[in-house]
């Protein structure tokens, strides 16, 4: 059986740019070990929440943001206390502009998953990248470093875009690159 570790490399190789899922499976991980501790959610509304998301995120892909909305707020009145369903609540509601409804729905993911697993890592990158819109990078480079933290690889590619030195450093990189592929420019 493969590990999160072996499962994040391959999402990695095959998946490079994905800002979301950096590590597949980390929630059913998550779900088992809740289990073995006395889950505090019932099965039967868990089944019940995960397909409501699936039904948002079939929704939200189609571009039917109202019934995605609808969808997921379903899912968080039936387990309130569930991240999951924040988390991409939030996502539908960037989408349709909704920055201020998005960053509460995303710090309630954060503080109901106790800052831990994928839920927490997919709302850290999406609270860490609208920070880094709205022009407060000291607080997206924190969201960014927690969420790499626990394993996202595209919050680390996104923490060297943060980084002055290394853009000047991949500038400079790139500059000279193209003076060896093509000697005869200036």
């Amino acid at each position: 059986m493969a590990t999160a570790n072996d499962r994040a490399v391959l999402q990695t190789i095959f998946n490079p740019s994905t800002p979301f899922g950096d590590i597949p499976g980390l929630d059913e991980e998550e779900e088992e070990d809740a289990r073995e501790e006395g889950d505090p959610f019932a099965p039967e509304l868990l089944e019940q929440a995960r397909d409501l998301e699936l039904q948002g995120v079939s929704a939200a892909e189609s571009g039917d943001i109202s019934t995605a909305l609808e969808r997921f707020s379903e899912a968080i009145r039936l387990l309130p206390e569930r991240a999951s369903a924040y988390n991409n609540r939030a996502q539908a509601r960037r989408l349709r502009g909704d920055v201020t409804g998005a960053l509460r729905d995303l710090d309630a993911a954060i503080r109901l998953s106790r800052g831990r697993g994928r839920a927490a890592c997919q709302s850290l990158v999406q609270r860490g990248l609208i920070r880094r819109l709205q022009g407060r990078e000291d607080e997206a480079r924190r969201d960014l470093e927690r969420a790499a933290r626990l394993g996202s690889a595209f919050a680390r590619r996104q923490l060297v875009l943060l980084n002055p030195y290394s853009a000047l450093c991949n500038q400079m990189l790139g500059e000279m690159l193209g003076r060896l592929r093509n000697p005869e420019s200036p």
